[in-house]
């Protein structure tokens, strides 16, 4: 996926799952790199990344 592609999805996601979307890129990202698809868990760290640049800082 292209960078344009990342961001889409990660804003779609959140747009769909909220707070639960990083949770959510995360078990995707667990997923592939178990089943050995190297360029898909890559695509999902990526969304990942994306995620928690959209979401921002968290505040204590």
């Amino acid at each position: 996926m292209n960078a344009v592609e990342i961001h889409d999805h990660a804003r779609k996601l959140y747009g769909s799952r909220g707070p639960k979307a990083l949770a959510e890129a995360a078990e995707m990202v667990r997923r592939y790199a178990q089943s050995g698809d190297k360029g898909r868990a890559e695509d999902w760290r990526r969304i990942q990344a994306a995620l928690k640049e959209l979401i921002g800082p968290r505040v204590s």
